[in-house]
């Protein structure tokens, strides 16, 4: 169940760090998997509560106000400081996911490199490095897959 996304693409230039930042949340639409304002009414079903639903204004404030918190911990703990938060809430920790560029491997996820990456282990112990440029993350099948055009 996918309720949103992010996309990031960084670059390093002399001594600074760019990072153009995308995402994307389905505040309201149901179709085709499902949205916040979904859960919402589900919660206010079983819990018998009559929360309002979320306005897609309120998600941006919201969502900005996370965001310049999170790059003035970057900018005054550096990567690792970001990391300790970045990690409370990551999905993929030990998810276990096929990798098409090493012949449909399987392997276990780790967390992220030192340069971002997706680390990941194979059977064997080896550690990778997953690079977006070139690869694609099928969530729907735990697939890790080389971009086609």
């Amino acid at each position: 169940m996918k309720l949103g996304g992010v996309l990031v693409n960084s670059t390093v230039m002399k001594d600074s760090f760019y990072a153009v930042i995308g995402c994307g949340f389905n505040v309201s639409n149901s179709n085709p998997t499902i949205c916040i304002n979904d859960l919402v009414n589900q919660l206010n079903k079983r819990k018998n509560t009559n929360l309002a639903p979320c306005l897609t204004e309120q998600l941006i404030a919201c969502t900005m106000t996370c965001l310049e918190q999170l790059v003035e911990v970057f900018q005054s703990d550096g990567y690792l400081g970001f990391c300790d938060i970045y990690y409370k809430h990551w999905l993929h920790s030990n998810q276990k996911i096929t990798l098409e560029s090493e012949g449909n491997v399987d392997v276990t996820v780790q967390g992220l490199d030192e340069h971002g990456y997706l680390s990941v282990i194979t059977p064997l112990g080896n550690v990778l490095s997953v690079a977006p440029d070139g690869n694609t993350f099928d969530m729907m099948r735990n697939l890790i897959r080389l971009k086609t055009t």
